[in-house]
């Protein structure tokens, strides 16, 4: 079996390390680089190839595990697994490389929570609305202690998934987490720089509470919407994104003000 260490990649330098090594290496896998059978360089090779720590190689490990696509062998190491039947779903790592490439996983990310939000307002639990009134609370509290609120903000849609009833909703938010959060990095980063943002950002997490909680269906997928909507937009004015992401962002704020 060839051991496969890879030749001086460049080191890796941004937030959630683990989450970026994991998709270089799935990547590696898909493209045959690495192999079915093959071995996996040890943690202090691959931290050391790669720059980063080996908290770092077991946690981006870890994630190739719970995707199946590599296995621990007892006392010989971790070897790529052979390609199961049913593939797990993966998005290209590419996404994690740009602003623009962030944009579009939250694309996917506004054509599902809409609908994600409605259905909560349908389903959600009383339990479960407490629980979205804390998280909504939890997102204040880290913003007025000084911290992003990324980790509470992903948390408050989490709740939402849940609240939905559907198990399957869960598991896709949390598959989509490990691209999110580089996204809401960039947009909570981009509102705290303007008060007018944070204010704006709080009442639209507001709304879509407040609609889940009085089981309005239309108005939590509006609420969910134009959240996210308008986030694209503050990005465009804060000179985040240009281009026809602009106009894109700009004819979507317009719709949204048309919108009974």
């Amino acid at each position: 079996m060839r051991n496969s260490a890879l030749s001086a990649p460049p080191p890796l330098t941004v937030d959630r390390l683990s989450d970026r090594l994991a998709a270089r290496l799935g990547a590696q896998i898909d493209a045959g680089q690495l192999r079915p059978g093959d071995r996996l360089p040890t943690e202090q090779q691959l931290a050391l190839a790669h720059g980063v720590s080996r908290t770092v190689v077991r946690e981006a490990v870890h994630q190739l595990k719970s995707r199946a696509l590599v296995q621990s062998r007892q006392g010989s190491g971790v070897f790529v697994a052979q390609r199961p039947v049913n593939q797990p779903l993966v998005f290209d790592p590419a996404v994690l490389d740009s602003v623009q490439s962030v944009v579009h996983v939250v694309e996917v990310r506004r054509v599902l929570e809409g609908e994600i939000a409605a259905l909560a307002a349908e389903r959600a639990t009383r339990a479960q609305i407490a629980a979205l009134r804390r998280a909504l609370k939890g997102i204040d509290d880290a913003v007025a202690a000084g911290h992003d609120g990324v980790a509470e903000d992903l948390e408050f849609h989490r709740v939402i998934g849940e609240a939905t009833g559907n198990p399957q909703f869960r598991l896709l938010l949390g598959f989509l987490e490990q691209y999110l959060r580089e996204g809401m990095r960039i947009t909570r980063g981009n509102e705290a720089r303007r008060a007018d943002f944070m204010v704006a950002v709080q009442a639209e997490h507001r709304a879509i509470y407040e609609a889940i909680a009085a089981r309005d269906p239309v108005a939590a997928r509006h609420h969910a919407n134009e959240h996210l909507i308008r986030g694209e937009q503050r990005l465009v004015e804060g000179g985040i994104i240009h281009g026809r992401r602009r106009q894109a962002a700009v004819k979507a704020t317009h719709q949204l003000k048309e919108t009974p």
